[in-house]
């Protein structure tokens, strides 16, 4: 993305270049360091290239990329070097951190295919037209091709010990649960060699990671010690958590991703709208680019008054827009209100109306019979135990079809009440929502 963009979407700060590590902190976006005294000095004193892996393991990133990516682009704006790896290479093996079992194997095309996905996203977080700091994608297949298996063995593998391979956390616990191949058991050595060629093509001498990549990064660091007698950095981030325990970034659903085809951008503001409210204090210091002031106000204002949901509103519009756009979050937010009567249903897009419906609980019935009643419908639904407790929806003057006040009990749609021909919207009350798929 051009500069002017990047500084529009992002903000800047010129006291971000010394203070970026004492500002990732307040964020809590630090789990460990090699040498925080010597990185801080070396990030003061010039310009420094740094990278982040990112393994192609489904065709698009996810939400809990997203916070890596974001530290990225903090150091980004406070005059580094980014290098963003998407890993044709490794994406072939597979990592075992965090996992108890086995990583399937995909195919070479698909992974080549997912790797040209994953560069296209990464390029819209990252400025790759700076002049004095412009972002480098890289791509760890293009050095290890070409290296054979005896020459890899002689001149990577001999620098690793086995026995501190097994020690590492991602290996020793998948020992415990019943075993690793040596095709993942190799991960490490991989991963190390990637930050010895960045290091040799690009000075690299910073990795950023998860924390769960801690002993794959510090293997890189013994690497460029052994074998070019040189130190280097690691910084490693918090994976994030959810207060009630489970995972970030999932939902009924599965994963939020960023690419707008597996996650419309509805459902993408829909996540973040939708956070418990405990989350929020920490999420908007993760995710959000606003000056700290601003923040702390909005977790000050949520913590008076989660209620009025100010701070949900503000962090779903400020990454809704990040990864897809001011329109897509226009539409989102036009959406939203839309569903809940306070907004035109006929003004929204027939794919906006889509993903919005099906988030929903919903009925499907076919075009070529006579339509059922709104009662009927909403039972079929399941957002009511029975017909007469729908009965008795209508009856109190809560019932509606498409934001339209439902007049009486044996009411039944009809295909003129169709939204693109094929929706209706049934809402009872203020705040339940169900929708209708005509087939």
């Amino acid at each position: 993305m051009g500069s002017k963009r990047a500084e529009a979407l992002f903000g800047h700060d010129e006291r971000m270049t010394s203070a970026l590590i004492e500002d990732l902190e307040w964020r809590g976006l630090i789990a460990q360091t090699t040498d925080k005294k010597a990185l801080i000095a070396e990030l003061d004193a010039a310009p420094t290239s740094f990278y982040i892996g990112f393994d192609p393991t489904a065709p698009s990133l996810h939400v809990g990329n997203l916070v890596v990516l974001l530290v990225m682009r903090r150091f980004q704006l406070a005059g580094h070097k980014p290098i963003p790896l998407v890993g044709g290479a490794t994406g072939l093996v597979g990592d075992p951190s965090g996992r108890n079992e086995e990583r399937s194997l995909n195919e070479s095309a698909t992974v080549e295919q997912w790797v040209l996905k994953i560069r296209n996203q990464l390029s819209r977080f990252l400025d790759f037209d700076s002049k004095s700091n412009a972002a480098i994608m890289a791509n760890n297949l293009d050095w290890t091709a070409p290296v054979s298996a005896l020459e890899f063995l002689r001149d990577i593998g001999k620098h690793f010990s086995v026995n501190q391979m097994l020690a590492k956390d991602s290996v020793a616990s998948r020992l415990e649960s019943g075993g690793i191949s040596y095709t993942e058991f190799s991960y490490q050595v991989l991963q190390a060699f990637d930050f010895l060629e960045l290091y040799r093509r690009h000075k690299c001498t910073l990795q950023l990671g998860g924390s769960d990549q801690w002993g794959n990064i510090v293997a890189g660091l013994d690497l460029i010690r052994k074998v070019e007698g040189s130190s280097a950095h690691c910084l490693t981030i918090p994976l994030m958590a959810k207060s009630d325990g489970t995972k970030f970034g999932k939902t009924a659903g599965g994963s939020v991703w960023l690419d707008p085809e597996m996650t419309s951008p509805y459902a993408f503001y829909q996540f973040w709208l939708n956070s418990d409210d405990a989350d929020i204090p920490k999420y908007l210091k993760v995710f959000s680019f606003r000056p700290r002031v601003e923040i702390e106000e909005l977790i000050k204002s949520h913590e008076s008054n989660p209620g009025l949901r100010e701070a949900h509103r503000a962090l779903a519009r400020e990454l809704t827009t990040l990864v897809h756009g001011e329109d897509e979050c226009i539409g989102a937010e036009k959406a939203a209100l839309a569903l809940f009567g306070q907004g035109d249903l006929s003004e929204l897009g027939e794919k906006t109306l889509e993903s919005a419906l099906s988030q929903l609980p919903q009925t499907t019935i076919s075009r070529s019979e006579a339509f059922p009643t709104w009662v009927d419908l909403l039972a079929a639904t399941g957002v009511v135990e029975s017909k007469s407790a729908a009965r008795r929806i209508v009856k109190e003057g809560g019932a509606y079809l498409n934001n339209a006040k439902v007049p009486s009990e044996d009411f039944a749609p009809t295909p003129k009440d169709l939204l693109f021909g094929r929706f209706l919207l049934l809402r009872k009350g203020k705040r339940d929502l169900a929708a209708v798929i005509v087939s």
